[in-house]
């Protein structure tokens, strides 16, 4: 007997902060002790890009990182609902996802690492949060794999609409790739010049944020919510930010300018109810951009690709 086709899935599912806070903070820790590893074990890469995860089709990766002269990933399966540790021998772990807490995920991870003659060391405190609590300590919250299956099928369609974004640009640009400790996915442009010294950032070393903003930047991406902002928004600002940035006028008509954040937001809502999320995202994208690349001067003649690509 055929199997039955199943119904597509929600490709711009809604995301309410309120329905999901415990499963986004347990998801948040877990992708910082995976984050975690791959800082301690690859090699640095200018503005902190060796340490972000990447898009797949079924969820998140390291991609392959070196121990030794040894070769392993580890990546999230959102729709198996498992971690999966792969090694270049051959060898292949996986963790059951369900039930697990922040502490019993780092617990279990640690141990399937040294099992398989990984032996990682890593601080085991987040970043980037407020009152962090240990990683083997933390016990709190219920995780559910429907809602991190939700979050994931957001970050797919989003890694989508910015790898087009991405291709106007021949500049040098960073890949879309997911930040796990303020837990949003970015895309970087750069003017090419250099920027002014960081002022730094409450509760992150100064080198880091040193190293992140080195040069001038036009940053996109997308937070699903906290803090001060209570919904899912895609955000994007400018690095240093130029006169005249905040009062220029961007498109669409429901982005606006957060004096708060000191960035242009664009509610996720108003995306994924729109008849054409693509364009609805990609017009953020663009005049946000515009608004950077124009205020500061940028050569846009030199960095922007006019014609499309043809293979």
């Amino acid at each position: 007997m055929p199997n039955p086709v199943s119904r597509p899935p929600d490709l711009w599912p809604a995301l309410p902060l309120r329905e999901w806070n415990e499963t986004y903070h347990i998801l948040h820790m877990w992708t910082q002790i995976v984050g975690k590893i791959r800082l301690a074990q690859s090699p640095p890469v200018n503005h902190w890009w060796n340490v972000t995860l990447y898009v797949t089709s079924h969820g998140l990766t390291t991609s392959p990182m070196p121990y030794g002269s040894a070769t392993f990933e580890i990546y999230f399966d959102f729709l198996e609902h498992q971690l999966v540790i792969s090694k270049d021998n051959g060898e292949v772990r996986t963790i059951e996802l369900g039930g697990l807490s922040v502490a019993g995920f780092h617990q279990k991870l640690m141990e399937t690492l040294h099992s398989m003659g990984l032996d990682v060391k890593i601080w085991p405190v987040p970043v980037e949060v407020a009152n962090p609590i240990r990683f083997d300590q933390d016990n709190a919250g219920r995780f559910d794999p429907e809602q991190a299956l939700r979050f994931w099928r957001v970050l797919i369609q989003v890694n989508r609409v910015f790898a087009e974004f991405r291709s106007g640009f021949i500049g040098k640009a960073s890949p879309p790739h997911f930040y796990w400790g303020a837990f949003d996915h970015a895309v970087t442009r750069f003017s090419g010049r250099l920027a002014p010294r960081h002022p730094g950032v409450p509760g992150v070393p100064d080198f880091i944020t040193h190293e992140a903003y080195s040069h001038e930047v036009s940053s996109c991406g997308f937070w699903p919510g906290g803090g001060s902002i209570d919904s899912a928004a895609f955000y994007s600002y400018a690095y240093g930010e130029p006169q005249g940035f905040k009062d220029y006028p961007v498109n669409p008509p429901e982005s606006y300018y957060s004096k708060d954040l000191g960035e242009f937001l664009l509610p996720y809502d108003a995306v994924r109810t729109a008849d054409s999320p693509d364009q609805k995202l990609l017009q953020f994208l663009e005049s946000t951009y515009e608004a950077a690349a124009t205020c500061a001067r940028w050569d846009r003649t030199a960095l922007e690709r006019r014609l499309p690509f043809v293979a």
